[in-house]
């Protein structure tokens, strides 16, 4: 008779990469968390939430994620799950204490070794100084998207002036500032800051 945790780790395996499922089950098994794979969703790759009414917390990862995108995100929510469970609510939600949560979840895949190259450097080089998500690190977020089946034209591809459309409204690109680009939408004037790895439509240089 199938196992709860094999069956676990087949069914993961279909969402994140085959090497590192055992130890992703492991760590969703032993948390006692409800863990949900959703339709993906334009706002959040993840989310983890806890209430007292609640009978388990509850974690969702989008399952229409690359795998290494799946494996990052699932870890990044219990890391919130292991900082709620030792403070509560009353630290920063991407505060040093969930850092260091997330920090002790990563490690045993930088360990291993087993991850494809640009990526174990990536986490590595992310790992002395984590952001609060892989979009907030703009190298991570390129390693992970290059792992996508479907590659999207980014905003940071563009020239500068190029035109382009996001969430239907036209903008022109302008210059950058860090990880994000000020963008003029056409029409209005308005200034918005656009991530520079934001995926755009029908680009065009005029």
């Amino acid at each position: 008779m199938q196992t709860k945790r094999q069956h676990f780790i087949d069914t993961l395996q279909k969402f994140a990469p085959a090497d590192f499922t055992p130890y992703l089950a492991d760590c969703i098994l032993a948390a006692g968390v409800q863990f949900k794979i959703v339709p993906g969703r334009k706002t959040k790759l993840g989310d983890f939430r806890a209430h007292p009414a609640q009978r388990k917390p509850i974690i969702t990862v989008n399952g229409d994620l690359n795998p290494y995108s799946f494996l990052i995100t699932a870890l990044h929510e219990l890391a919130h799950l292991d900082t709620y469970r030792q403070y509560g609510w009353k630290v920063a939600a991407h505060g040093l204490e969930w850092k260091t949560a997330f920090r002790q979840r990563l490690l045993p895949l930088l360990e291993r070794k087993a991850l494809p190259q640009e990526l174990q450097i990536a986490l590595e080089r992310s790992f002395v100084r984590l952001k609060a998500s892989s979009g907030g690190d703009v190298q991570l977020s390129r390693v992970l998207r290059s792992f996508d089946q479907l590659q999207q034209t980014t905003l940071e591809s563009l020239p500068k002036n190029a035109h382009f459309y996001l969430n239907n409204k036209r903008f022109i690109k302008g210059e950058l500032r860090r990880t994000r680009y000020l963008c003029t939408e056409f029409g209005t004037n308005r200034i918005y800051l656009i991530h520079a790895l934001a995926a755009i439509t029908n680009p065009t240089h005029e």
